[in-house]
């Protein structure tokens, strides 16, 4: 976490403007990748590095919790960035109960048994129930979270290495430098989402045959770029997705042949295409509207934010997605997912 935050100080403390790539020196680079591989994520900030590793109690005598929460480090000591930290560790922190869920589900011995089914049907209206609360929390970022602020003096920090058309980084002292995985850090990377997407099936690579078949801006976004922000996860999480995945009777399986199933399974798909679509408000307002705003500070200052934020083109999200294209596809996916069609 420390060399993470120290790296992104050093690259982004560059004059921005700059296409030359920024050489990382050995002093940083060589530590974090021998890291990083113990710990099985990409030698970069990741959001591991800015909310999970970075919480602690913001009272040391009483429990952590959403109430009682603070973080060790921040790039701009604002008010946005550590209200962004907070609502994204209550979300990890809500969605506990989300995997507890999937673990009642994966011990099932019989999936013939009303019992395990009804229970599972159960389980699966209270999914939705926490899915809506996420989507609470993630509308609750406009109470809280100043997007003027949060767009021009903490969101900037986050961005790593090439991403839309950002300076690539060079680690010194790594020969495979070319081949590391360094994106910025990005909400992509919540275990927890990727637990729901995986558990409840939805294709976000539209690798099934679903309806409404895909847009054709859907066939053109970043299908890869959920899988790939698997590898900014700490290995453990990493592993957990892939043997969430190898479930034998996958739960749209079950509700596909199950009338009991059906209608709860479809009211958590339904809940978490609403969260897609407070998502894709959420950025709209944050990115998308802020990218034309004028950065506060000097004009100096405000031309090396600028600098800072280069886009190259569309909007970018700081792991180098295409956020728009990529969130409405998200959300598109989620929508095909639904058996009870219409």
């Amino acid at each position: 976490m420390v060399l993470a935050f120290l790296i992104n100080f050093y690259v982004h403390s560059h004059p921005s403007g700059s296409p030359t790539p920024i050489h990382v020196p050995e002093c940083l680079a060589v530590p974090i990748v021998e890291v990083s591989r113990v710990l099985g994520i990409a030698p970069v900030l990741t959001f591991a590095d800015t909310v999970l590793w970075n919480a602690k109690p913001a009272d040391p005598k009483l429990p952590m919790s959403a109430n009682n929460i603070s973080f060790e480090h921040t790039f701009s000591s604002t008010i946005a960035e550590k209200n962004f930290y907070i609502l994204s560790a209550k979300a990890e922190l809500r969605g506990v109960e989300i995997l507890r869920i999937i673990e009642d589900y994966a011990q099932i011995p019989d999936f013939t048994d009303l019992h395990a089914v009804t229970k599972t049907a159960r389980d699966l209206r209270r999914l939705a129930t926490v899915v809506q609360d996420l989507t609470d929390i993630l509308q609750n970022m406009k109470e809280t979270v100043d997007p003027h602020s949060f767009y021009w003096e903490a969101r900037l920090w986050f961005r790593g290495s090439d991403c839309g058309g950002s300076p690539k980084w060079i680690y010194d002292g790594i020969p495979e430098s070319d081949t590391l995985d360094l994106a910025g850090a990005s909400a992509g990377q919540s275990t927890v989402m990727h637990a729901i997407d995986v558990f409840l099936d939805v294709d976000h690579q539209l690798h099934q045959k679903r309806s409404p078949a895909p847009s054709e801006e859907n066939k053109k976004a970043d299908r890869g770029f959920m899988e790939r922000m698997r590898r900014y996860m700490p290995g453990a999480h990493h592993a957990y997705l892939r043997d969430l995945g190898a479930l034998p009777v996958p739960v749209r399986s079950l509700a596909k042949t199950s009338p009991l199933l059906r209608e709860s399974y479809d009211l958590s798909i339904l809940a978490l295409k609403k969260f897609r679509d407070a998502h894709i408000r959420i950025v709209t307002l944050y990115v998308i509207s802020m990218a034309g705003t004028t950065p506060p500070g000097t004009p100096e200052e405000a031309s090396e934010r600028r600098g800072m934020q280069r886009e190259g083109g569309r909007a970018k999200g700081t792991g180098g997605s295409n956020v728009a294209s990529l969130l409405k596809a998200g959300r598109d996916a989620t929508d095909r997912s639904l058996v009870g069609r219409r």
